[in-house]
């Protein structure tokens, strides 16, 4: 299956983030999100990284242009239609996802792969309420998508082998590395990590140390590029609390209950960088 035009649903971080990649590889860019506010935002997004690119003598203004004329911004799903690929990029909900699921295939054009760039729900779960379970598989991009090379490729239980073969192809023709991973809670690479900053969370609270303290002892004992709080900061806070939510549920073990400042700092909106504030100003 050669895949040219891709749907992505969402316009936010990981939504242009997706755009921005699949259009730098050549490819046509569908963005689709519920407000032209939210879609203009993400566009302006896509402008501003390619223009730190173009600064850095990565990319010409020529290129820029080029990138942007192949991402399409729209507020209806229809735009979708022609689209041999459509990914999920929302909010890590999963009664939102089904029901986003349920109107794109309303206007998906029939053979249409469907994806979700879910960091934490279950592919067999949102696959099983799918007219073709089979086209369904979890695609997982790292943020921020432009410079992160990983794609966890994850097949449900109904995944075909011709649906994970095109996803693993397209991924590579984003210049992305596919590493194909079971369906379980949280996959592989944020089953380790988001457990990781939660114990942060927890050792904060505890008074151990300060945040810098904490991030600059695991960037130097543990040779980690980022601290665990400032990344937590990157990720989104109500992003890790629904993570470590759906390992709690999932597992039903206590080991993964969100650490209780986790759950004050997100309570207060402070949700890291996207909100300006979060265990650091911005």
């Amino acid at each position: 299956m050669s895949i040219q035009t891709v749907g992505i649903i969402g316009a936010g971080t990981m939504g242009n983030g997706i755009a921005q990649a699949v259009a730098a590889a050549g490819l046509q860019a569908i963005m689709v999100d519920i407000s032209q506010a939210a879609v203009d935002k993400g566009l302006a997004t896509i402008g501003a990284s390619l223009d730190r690119l173009v600064k850095k003598d990565k990319i010409s203004e020529a290129d820029k242009a080029a990138i942007l004329a192949r991402v399409q911004g729209a507020t209806d799903y229809a735009a979708l239609k022609p689209a041999q690929i459509i990914i999920e990029a929302a909010t890590e909900n999963y009664e939102l996802k089904l029901k986003i699921l349920k109107q794109v295939e309303d206007v998906a054009a029939p053979g249409t792969i469907l994806a979700s760039n879910t960091s934490s729900i279950s592919i067999t779960k949102l696959a099983a309420h799918t007219r073709e379970p089979e086209r369904f598989i979890g695609m997982h991009f790292f943020n921020p998508v432009p410079m992160m090379a990983l794609v966890e490729v994850i097949r449900g239980l109904q995944t075909c082998d011709a649906t994970h073969d095109a996803v693993t192809e397209l991924a590579r023709t984003l210049g992305k590395t596919p590493v194909s991973v079971k369906n379980a809670p949280g996959f592989v690479v944020n089953r380790i990590l988001v457990p990781m900053i939660n114990e942060a969370f927890f050792v904060l609270a505890e008074g151990s140390a300060e945040p810098e303290a904490i991030d600059e002892a695991m960037k130097l004992g543990a040779n980690h590029p980022i601290g665990p709080l400032a990344l937590a900061d990157l990720i989104g806070l109500d992003v890790c609390l629904a993570v470590m939510e759906v390992y709690l549920e999932e597992f039903g073990d206590s080991k993964y209950r969100p650490a209780p400042l986790l759950r004050e700092l997100v309570a207060a909106g402070y949700l890291g960088r996207k909100t300006k504030r979060g265990v650091y100003q911005y």
